[in-house]
């Protein structure tokens, strides 16, 4: 999800005299090893939580909001598609396996694991000052011709410069701080609002949204809103080298990076 601050090692091969500008080739520490554990973890606890969630609804897909919502109550919206519960009225003439069991127990349990998860990986870029450096917006980005020019490039998925491949633009540092300390919060916030033992023990978290039914529906929309920044996110890899950001990834080493002598 984030990069770790970047360090070059020289590889010591023939290196050029310093009045030289050929490029010379280096060796880039792209990815911590904090950094690689977490997104992974993160990423199977975020696909684990999805096909649940999938599930979950499925067995009563109809929104309400405030408090109270079933069968006998006007939803908000509903979704078009087939129930898992012969219950549920979905306009079709039959019901999907039912599947809330085990879904509902994946569920509880990636979330927590996503939630330890991304605590550590939160206090670790407050420590390390990988937020201040590499995610918060420098006062340059912030202008309106930047910013433009970034949400251009981005609609038109315009493949990434060698430069700027290796940092955040402003539109990716602006997602990221969303994602990070607003989705991610708001999700959990409305996930917990579910959940009748914390509630009995913290009543405002679902007074504060409405509703327990009010908290489904904000997590609902929350979810797809994280399920559309996956795909963006997925998509970017490839414009900007998939198998060069997998093995960043994977390994904490990136593809050998040129970088210009004074």
């Amino acid at each position: 999800m984030a990069t770790s601050e970047s360090v070059r090692e020289p590889l010591g091969a023939c290196a050029p005299s310093s009045s030289s500008s050929v490029p010379v080739t280096t060796v880039t520490s792209r990815h911590s090893a904090l950094v690689r554990v977490t997104h992974w973890i993160t990423t199977l606890c975020f696909l684990a939580l999805l096909v649940s969630g999938v599930e979950i609804v499925i067995s009563h897909p109809r929104f309400y909001w405030g408090e109270t919502g079933n069968v006998l109550t006007t939803p908000l919206f509903k979704l078009p598609i087939p129930s898992s519960r012969a219950m549920v009225p979905s306009g079709y003439g039959y019901v999907l396996p039912d599947q809330n069991g085990w879904s509902r127990y994946l569920h509880f349990q990636a979330a927590w694991l996503a939630v330890l998860t991304g605590l550590l990986y939160i206090i670790s870029i407050l420590f390390t000052g990988h937020l201040r450096k590499n995610l918060l917006p420098r006062g340059a980005d912030l202008s309106l011709r930047a910013f433009s020019t970034s949400i251009a490039d981005h609609l038109r998925f315009k493949r990434p410069s060698a430069a700027e491949a290796w940092s955040y633009n402003v539109l990716q540092r602006l997602t990221y701080l969303f994602v990070i300390f607003v989705l991610f919060p708001l999700v959990i916030w409305t996930g917990l609002a579910m959940s009748p033992a914390f509630v009995s023990a913290f009543p405002l978290t679902v007074t504060s949204l409405g509703g327990q039914q009010s908290a489904r529906t904000i997590h609902f929309f929350v979810s797809l809103a994280l399920v559309v920044f996956l795909l963006v996110h997925v998509i970017m890899i490839f414009l900007a080298g998939f198998w060069t950001r997998m093995r960043a990834m994977i390994t904490g080493r990136a593809a050998n990076r040129p970088t210009e002598l004074p």
